[in-house]
């Protein structure tokens, strides 16, 4: 049984936790939960937002599954999330972002995954003041080593998966050091896997043509912060963050987490929903090889959502609430 360090969250956190930790367990996941804690919650019991018990925990373990944090206001804490990617090197943010059915979106049949560079570009927070109160200066840091294996962590996961282009987006007609060392490894790195087609694209152009054909995507690789900003795009394409999942994978452990709020205005009030967090944690399940169970529970969500909609949270159009989508898609999974 692998032991998995869970961390449910904040808001809705534990909320969803439970009704996808049910979810898995029903559906015969054979996973030993390490609860710990993290964000506001760990803050007000314990002063900090990661303990050291949750760190050591990740250390041993090396795989999380985590609901979405509150990182305190005014705390002195820099985000728990960029802390925690950053503390175990998860270089690879990965997002797909699927049309889902009887989700109302703008589009059909869009099937992408971002790969998000998580370690470096503007998001390592080296800023000063030049002249104080007039002047502020961001530095961006992009290395070769760092765009490699991201770049070759979309090639490989689209020749695993048999996928059938990469795209790689960047800025280089501006930011000719930076994104063009980025582009730069790409060309590079694309000539290793001639059976998939590689193209690059400038940042704004990628935007509007997400917005106008996204079917044309496949895999997209990107520096951290157009990463960012693209992949909360990818999931508005499709019904927005509630109904898509999130990795953060290094070489040597990983983190699967629901990239939402924590919308604490209706913590408590069985109304959250859960499909973000139970897509990050089908990708835990294929982390794991567990591809069965996996393809088992996407399958029941499927049926839940094409046949009984009525029973799904109202964000996404249902008239249930969190138990009646989790007792739903539990039920499915028995057939």
């Amino acid at each position: 049984m692998k032991k998995v360090v869970l961390i449910a969250g904040d808001g809705i956190g534990p909320e969803i936790t439970r009704s996808v930790t049910k979810i898995l367990k029903t559906a015969g996941a054979e996973i030993d939960w390490v609860e710990c804690l993290a964000g506001e919650g760990a803050y007000k019991e314990s002063g900090n937002p990661i303990p050291q018990d949750t760190l050591d925990a990740i250390e041993e373990h090396r795989i999380v599954l985590k609901g979405p944090l509150t990182t305190p206001v005014g705390s002195g804490f820099r985000s728990v999330n960029v802390s925690l990617r950053q503390e175990f090197d998860l270089y690879s943010n990965i997002r797909p972002a699927k049309s889902l059915p009887n989700i109302d979106s703008p589009f059909n049949n869009v099937d992408m995954i971002t790969f998000r560079e998580n370690t470096q570009g503007l998001y390592i927070g080296k800023e000063h003041w030049a002249d104080e109160g007039e002047h502020a200066e961001s530095i961006a840091v992009v290395t070769r080593t760092a765009s490699n294996r991201i770049i070759r962590a979309a090639f490989d996961y689209a020749q695993k998966h048999n996928r059938n282009k990469v795209t790689l987006v960047h800025k280089a007609n501006i930011l000719k050091l930076t994104t063009g060392l980025f582009l730069e490894v790409g060309k590079n790195v694309s000539k290793e896997y001639p059976d998939i087609e590689f193209q690059d694209l400038i940042v704004d152009n990628m935007a509007m043509q997400m917005v106008l054909n996204p079917q044309q995507f496949d895999i997209i690789v990107t520096t951290n912060l157009f990463g960012d900003i693209l992949s909360d795009l990818a999931s508005g394409l499709v019904g927005g963050l509630g109904v898509t999942g999130a990795a953060n994978i290094g070489d040597n452990a990983a983190m699967f987490e629901a990239v939402h709020g924590s919308a604490p205005d209706i913590a408590g009030k069985n109304l959250a929903n859960p499909i973000a967090l139970l897509f990050s944690s089908l990708m835990l399940l294929d982390y794991l090889g567990e591809t069965g169970i996996r393809n088992r529970i996407t399958a029941a969500l499927y049926r839940v959502l094409q046949d009984q909609k009525y029973v799904c949270t109202p964000d996404i159009g249902g008239k249930g609430n969190t138990e009646t989508f989790t007792e739903a898609v539990c039920a499915a999974l028995q057939y």
